[in-house]
C-alpha cells in the first residue's frame, strides 16, 4: 500500500527523469482525485473511469486535444495502463452488492508497483539540486572572498601585479553563462580557488616579511590552563604561564605592520561563528559586529574588567576583532579570558596587531576546506613554484625575487 499523495509529490520530484510534464501530472493528479480511497493497495481494484468532460473539468478546464496528448505522456511513462472497453468507452459494472465487477478505464497500479523506484528517482534529484545549490553558494562566496583579497592587496599597497590578478579574475568569472550547468560551476569554483589561494599567499607573505617574528596570535599557539573555572585566577595564571613559556618573544614588531584597520568583510570570512550571534544572522557594519562581540564576551567567561582593559588598549574595534577570533578558536582555547589579558599586554608594549591573527584564521580555514574535499586538490606550493599558476601566466608571481625585494623594504 502506499499514500496517493505522497506518491504523487514523489512523482512530481522525479518527473523529468521518469519524462512526464507538468500537464500530464496535471491529468494525473485528477485521475488519483476519482479513486475514492487515500492509500492505493497493489490487490485492489486501480482502474478509474471518468469521461474526457470530467477529466478536462478537474485538470482547470484543460482542452480535449491537450488532454489526450498528455493522457498519452502517461502511458508513455508508464505511470498508467489504459484498459478499455469493447466500445472504447470508459466505465464499470456493478454487481447486486453494488460493488464493481468489471472496470474499464485508467489503471492507477503501476503507480503502486513502482512507487520505490519513484522514490529513489526523487532522492536523486534531491541530491542532485542540493549539489547545485552547494556549488552555487560556494561560488558566490568565493567570488565575494576573492574580490575582497584583491582589494585588501592593492589597498595595502602590497607588491604584485593586481591588474593582472583583476583580469585573471574577470576571465574566470566571465566563463559564466546565465544558466549554469553544475559541472561548469564546480570547474569555475576551482579555478578561483586557486586564485584565492595564490592572494591568500601574497598577503601572507607580506604580513610576514613586515613581521618576521610572527606572534604566537599568527602561530595558532593558545594558552593552557588547569582551572577554567575561575576567571580571575585563570586570567591572572595565564599571564604569568604565557611570559614564562616564551611564547611572545621580546623581538616581536607589529609597528609596521598596515596601519588601516581591517576591512569587515574579511574579518566576518575569517570569524564566521560570530554571525551566529547577530540579529537576524547578519552582521552589516561595525556597529553590529561590536554588538556581537558583546554577545560572546560573557559566552567566553570573559569577566568585564579583561573585557574594558582590552578595549582601552587596542581600541574597541581591534579588541570586538580579537575577540571574534577567541570565539572563532574557541574548542581550541582553555581560558578566553586569559588568552584576552595576555594579548592585551602584548598590544600595550606594540606588540600585537589583528592582522597577522585573522591572516592566520583565513589560512586555517582554507586548509580546512582542502582537509574535507570542498576545496582545490592541489598541494601547498613552495616558495616560487608556479605550476599550479593560472594559465597563461595570468596569476600572482610568487617568485623568490618578489620575496627578496619584499624582504628588502625598508618596512
Amino acid at each position: 500500500q502506499v499514500q496517493k499523495w505522497k506518491v504523487f509529490h514523489t512523482i512530481r520530484e522525479a518527473r523529468d527523469l521518469i519524462g512526464a510534464t507538468d500537464r500530464s501530472l496535471a491529468i494525473l493528479n485528477a485521475l488519483l482525485s476519482f479513486h475514492p480511497e487515500t492509500e492505493l493497495a497493489g490487490d485492489g481494484e486501480l482502474i478509474v473511469w471518468p469521461s474526457n468532460e470530467q477529466l478536462m473539468a478537474r485538470a482547470n478546464g484543460m482542452p480535449a486535444t491537450t488532454l489526450r496528448r498528455h493522457l498519452a505522456v502517461l502511458v508513455e511513462c508508464g505511470l498508467i495502463i489504459r484498459r478499455d472497453s469493447p466500445n472504447g468507452k470508459r466505465f464499470a459494472r456493478k454487481g447486486r452488492g453494488g460493488q464493481v465487477e468489471q472496470a474499464y478505464g485508467f489503471d492507477l497500479s503501476p503507480i503502486v508497483a513502482r512507487a520505490e523506484e519513484f522514490e529513489e528517482l526523487a532522492d536523486a534529484v534531491r541530491a542532485e539540486k542540493n549539489a547545485f545549490r552547494l556549488a552555487k553558494e560556494r561560488l558566490t562566496l568565493l567570488r565575494r572572498d576573492v574580490v575582497k583579497l584583491i582589494e585588501t592587496g592593492i589597498d595595502e599597497n602590497v607588491p604584485g601585479n593586481w591588474g593582472r590578478v583583476q583580469q585573471t579574475y574577470q576571465a574566470i568569472v566571465g566563463r559564466l553563462p546565465r544558466s549554469a550547468p553544475r559541472q561548469l560551476i564546480e570547474d569555475i569554483c576551482c579555478d578561483l580557488h586557486g586564485l584565492y589561494t595564490e592572494i591568500l599567499d601574497v598577503l601572507e607573505s607580506f604580513a610576514k616579511t613586515q613581521n618576521p617574528d610572527a606572534n604566537e596570535s599568527h602561530s595558532g599557539r593558545h594558552i593552557q590552563n588547569s582551572n577554567p573555572d575561575s576567571i580571575s585566577e585563570s586570567e591572572k595564571g595565564s599571564r604569568k604561564e604565557d611570559e614564562a613559556s616564551g611564547t611572545a618573544p621580546d623581538t616581536d614588531n607589529v609597528r609596521s605592520l598596515p596601519k588601516r584597520d581591517l576591512p569587515l568583510g574579511i574579518v566576518l570570512d575569517a570569524c564566521p561563528n560570530l554571525l551566529e550571534l547577530a540579529q537576524g544572522g547578519d552582521i552589516r557594519h561595525w556597529r553590529d559586529f561590536l554588538v556581537a562581540a558583546e554577545l560572546a564576551r560573557p559566552m567566553l567567561g570573559i569577566s568585564p574588567s579583561a573585557w574594558r582593559e582590552a578595549c582601552e588598549i587596542m581600541g574597541e574595534r581591534h579588541a570586538a576583532i580579537t575577540l571574534a577570533a577567541i570565539y572563532q578558536r574557541t574548542e581550541n582555547i582553555n581560558s578566553a579570558g586569559g588568552y584576552l589579558r595576555s594579548l592585551t599586554d602584548k598590544a600595550r608594549e606594540g606588540k600585537f596587531s589583528t592582522w597577522p591573527m585573522i591572516m592566520a584564521l583565513l589560512r586555517a580555514k582554507l586548509e580546512t576546506g582542502r582537509s574535507r574535499g570542498t576545496g582545490s586538490d592541489e598541494a601547498p606550493r613552495s616558495q616560487g613554484d608556479h605550476t599550479n599558476a593560472p594559465p597563461n601566466g595570468a596569476g600572482l608571481e610568487v617568485s623568490d625575487a618578489l620575496r627578496r625585494s619584499l624582504r628588502n623594504k625598508p618596512w
